[in-house]
């Protein structure tokens, strides 16, 4: 990816490179996800680059007619920052446009509530191609990982919103190359405030962009 953007907060200022392997059994999941960010490579070539971050989800998934029912927990390892923990519950319902509703709640360095609504819709542009389009918005419920509003404190409001795209395309078997692009803006002032301050460079307006190379078997 072009920048590591999360939640609407930008936390690389170049470019970052995220594995991730997850595996599934029947409605239970697991997923392990990392962030290697090349702003520490320095010297000329002769510095590194660093893991800043590294997740462990474990998921529920069950489907019922159009209607999906999720749950999960999420641990956050960061290496800039206090660990924390989330979990999650979520609804989808299965129609053009296919609503989904998501509640995290950090019950250790956040000790707060994030939501997440979003709608999106697939195209079959050519066979086998799919071209993908989402809008997401959230709200912020006195989450502090999410940040501070200018008086420093925490704060329930509008966060941010995106929009986003992206093209799957088959390359070989079950190999998918996706390049993806998005904008991330805030919703509120105190929105403005927060993302400006944990970003790395200020931004509250962000464009993103990068490639997801994925295997399925």
């Amino acid at each position: 990816m072009s920048n590591y953007v999360w939640r609407g907060q930008k936390l690389s200022n170049s470019w970052v490179i995220q594995p991730s392997v997850a595996i599934s059994y029947g409605v239970f999941g697991a997923n392990i996800w990392a962030n290697y960010d090349s702003d520490s490579i320095v010297d000329e070539g002769n510095g590194h680059g660093e893991f800043t971050e590294t997740d462990i989800t474990l998921s529920y998934t069950r489907s019922m007619d159009k209607w999906t029912f999720g749950a999960g927990y999420i641990y956050y390892a960061l290496n800039n920052a206090n660990d924390t923990q989330e979990i999650y519950l979520l609804v989808s319902y299965d129609t053009m446009l296919k609503p989904t509703l998501t509640i995290y709640y950090d019950f250790d360095e956040g000790n707060g509530a994030f939501i997440t609504a979003s709608i999106g819709h697939t195209i079959e542009v050519m066979k086998g191609i799919n071209w993908n389009i989402g809008v997401l918005a959230s709200y912020n419920i006195n989450n502090k990982v999410m940040g501070l509003d200018k008086d420093g404190e925490d704060f329930s409001n509008f966060y941010n919103a995106e929009a986003s795209t992206s093209l799957n395309i088959p390359v070989w078997k079950n190999i998918t190359l996706t390049p993806k692009l998005a904008y991330s803006l805030p919703l509120s002032n105190d929105a403005k405030e927060a993302i400006k301050t944990i970003s790395d460079d200020g931004d509250k307006n962000i464009l993103y962009g990068g490639i997801n190379l994925s295997l399925s078997f």
